[in-house]
């Protein structure tokens, strides 16, 4: 008998593979020095579609009860592409230099060890949610918090740095030449890499629960709401940059917080680092 797949997670995990590789074969098609702030918003903007597509496919998946290994394992691979070899293809894309450049040749090895650390961070990630599969305790805390960067947020912070030191604005501000920015992004690009192989945890915001038992947290809420929103419309560089790294910067400083207390303290128990290395 024939194995029957849900159909709907699937097509959802398929438009967010579809607007992954639309970036990469759109910018493999841009001629060199054609690449402006425009095109690259366009592109990012694209990429934060994909994944809201990679929050809804789960959702709909548990929603649904279609929960299946082919839509963990066609998941996980779309990631890869989408969320680990897209953004890279947006940083170098974005700089102008000779192909025999020492720059460009470091600024791709650090492209290729982002890339490279979000697939091993997907095959962790993978393996680790069939093993707790049968154990609810382990599997809820899963839920809420991630053994290291998970690549969706590790994405979103590369290309928001990137978009960020490309903007004019930013430049006006602060001018950097080709080679400061593409230096910048070479660290910024070994660190997340670095963070998504960790066994740091990060928080998931799937479980993130806001109160708003009062009228004045409601209205809190409301002008949050529309600070995001006048940020997104007017200084998208700059608030994609803030959202992406906030999240990050969050998650290192409770792990601090944790490492400082001590393994005896009940302080952010749930940050303690993973103690498990990972096998190959």
């Amino acid at each position: 008998m024939r194995k029957k797949f849900p159909l709907l997670p699937n097509m959802i995990t398929a438009f967010g593979l579809s607007c992954g590789l639309f970036v990469i074969f759109k910018l493999a098609l841009v001629p060199e020095n054609a690449v402006d702030e425009q095109l690259l918003t366009q592109s990012i903007g694209i990429l934060l579609l994909a994944a809201l597509a990679d929050l809804l496919d789960g959702a709909v998946a548990r929603a649904l009860k279609a929960e299946s290994e082919f839509g963990g394992l066609f998941d996980s691979l779309a990631d890869a592409i989408v969320f680990g070899v897209a953004p890279a293809v947006v940083v170098l894309k974005s700089f102008s230099f000779d192909l025999n450049d020492p720059t460009l040749f470091a600024l791709m090895g650090a492209a290729m060890v982002y890339s490279i650390c979000g697939v091993l961070r997907l095959i962790r990630f993978t393996l680790r949610s069939g093993e707790v599969k049968e154990d609810e305790a382990q599997a809820l805390l899963n839920k809420k918090h991630f053994t290291g960067m998970p690549i969706p947020a590790a994405a979103a912070a590369a290309i928001s740095l990137d978009l960020l030191l490309f903007s004019n604005r930013f430049q006006k501000f602060i001018p950097l030449s080709d080679e400061a920015r593409a230096w910048v992004l070479f660290g910024g690009l070994i660190i997340i890499g670095y963070f998504m192989v960790s066994r740091w945890k990060f928080p998931s915001i799937k479980t993130l629960r806001i109160p708003v038992a009062t009228f004045e947290k409601v209205f809190i809420l409301v002008l949050l709401a529309l600070l995001i929103f006048y940020g997104i419309v007017n200084h998208f560089p700059l608030t994609l940059f803030i959202g992406a790294w906030g999240y990050v910067v969050t998650a290192w400083i409770l792990s601090i917080i944790r490492l400082i207390a001590g393994k005896k303290s009940k302080t952010l128990e749930e940050f303690e680092p993973d103690d498990e290395e990972f096998d190959a």
